[in-house]
């Protein structure tokens, strides 16, 4: 009797605290170990990107983003195709070993040049490149794999929790490559990254099973079923072209990237002027990217689950577009790179911490084809369009000054933090229909 009381206590606990019941225990630790894999499997791999970019020029930037997103066009049908043709519980692990054996084949490749003294430049703009696709499409398939196992109500308790596993990655990533870039080199952490991305896969195969005993006798719907999305491979962009809902979203994903490319410009300028060594670069990128991940941790854990809960979707995806808005205010003030660091930091958090859960919300009121093909559209190919035109932008601007871009981007984070209010309160009106015919 006592034992059930203590156990109904911590299950109370637990579910006051962290909002997870008992039999989400299950899915929910798999689901938080799954997040952490890939974004420690990307963290590792990022501050290596940025260095190579800072080595590419900052005039190359423009081009570096422009390459990615023609990489992101071609690749959007292809990924189309695949999720059209097989079982979502087929294709899920197939992404994950694709992008782990690209990762050994880089490793293969710079331990050659290293060893053999050849240029990495055209080497690492490459990896630039494709770091900026592998990001996008690692963190995408996970989304739309969990508004795929989760309820609405689940997403809405669970996200902020399951998120704060990616940011431990996020964290834990960062701080492996900052301690052992300088003694190992950077390349000799890629197959440690290659390995994360693996255990990845392990946690789909524990997820799929999980869900085909929870969801027994509705299989046919969730991600175990044996039978394929189908549909067209670009049924992508045509569901975004004809929704006035997943367009906003698009529109939403663009303006922050506009605002978030700027501020990435900034921040290579101005590290690139400080710093000469690339492992130092690396370093500061590896810590910046640390810091700003442990503070989201604390917001996922404690703090967006009451967000949503008192705020609502739409205010919550609001509060990432207005404190951009004062940020660029203060940015515009003094342009110097601890106010930038300290900026891109904050901002990170914020997106990571407020933003990213509660987008991913939103896709919990489509259906399965526009889960997966229409959000890997908008996180990808839309996304990276929007790092086109901000860097482009950027640079044609930059005569103005950082000050003057800064005060730029203002009114496009106004605009940002209107859709965000209607795409919060469309929401609540596809929740409501979806309530009412089940």
């Amino acid at each position: 009797m006592n034992t059930k009381s203590a156990d109904d206590d911590a299950d109370g606990l637990l579910k006051r605290v962290l909002g997870i019941e008992r039999h989400e225990l299950f899915g929910v630790g798999w689901s938080f170990l799954y997040f952490f894999c890939i974004l420690s499997s990307y963290y590792m791999l990022r501050p290596m990107r940025e260095q190579m970019g800072v080595a590419s020029g900052f005039d190359t930037i423009p081009i570096l983003f422009s390459s990615t997103f023609v990489v992101m066009m071609l690749a959007t049908p292809i990924f189309g195709w695949v999720a059209s043709r097989y079982p979502r519980r087929t294709f899920l692990p197939w992404v994950y070993g694709f992008f782990a054996l690209n990762i050994l084949i880089f490793y293969g490749i710079f331990s050659y040049a290293l060893n053999n003294e050849v240029d990495t430049v055209w080497i690492g703009r490459v990896f630039f490149v494709w770091v900026s696709v592998f990001n996008l499409y690692i963190v995408s398939v996970f989304w739309s794999f969990m508004a795929d196992i989760y309820t609405r109500d689940q997403g809405r308790r669970l996200f902020g929790v399951i998120s704060a596993g990616g940011s431990i990655g996020a964290l834990v990533g960062p701080f492996m490559t900052g301690v052992l870039v300088v003694p190992l080199g950077f390349q000799n952490l890629m197959p440690v990254s290659a390995c994360l991305l693996c255990v990845g896969i392990i946690c789909i195969r524990k997820l799929r099973d999980w869900v085909q005993h929870e969801h027994e006798g509705e299989v046919i719907e969730t991600v175990a079923t044996p039978k394929a999305l189908g549909g067209s491979p670009l049924a992508g962009i045509s569901h975004v072209a004809k929704s006035p809902y997943l367009s906003s979203i698009a529109f939403k994903s663009l303006l922050a990237s506009l605002l978030g490319t700027a501020l990435y410009m900034f921040m290579n300028k101005l590290v690139g002027e400080t710093y000469a060594s690339a492992d130092q670069r690396t370093q500061v990128f590896a810590y910046i990217d640390g810091t700003s991940n442990f503070l989201t941790i604390l917001l996922q854990l404690l703090v967006v689950r009451h967000a949503v809960g008192k705020l609502g979707v739409g205010l919550t995806l609001a509060i990432m577009p207005i404190f951009s808005f004062f940020g660029f205010l203060a940015l515009a003030a003094s342009p110097v790179l601890l106010a930038v660091a300290l900026l891109q930091g904050a901002r990170r958090s914020i997106g990571f911490g407020f933003a990213k859960p509660s987008t991913d919300m939103l896709y919990s009121v489509v259906t399965p084809e526009e889960k997966y093909k229409a959000k890997n559209f908008v996180d990808t190919a839309v996304y990276r369009g929007g790092d086109v035109i901000g860097t482009w932008s950027v640079k044609f601007m930059w005569g103005l000054g950082m000050s003057g871009i800064s005060i730029v981007m203002l009114p496009f984070a106004l605009l940002w933090s209107g859709i965000a209010l209607w795409l919060g309160r469309e929401y609540n009106r596809r929740d409501r229909k979806i309530e009412e015919t089940t």
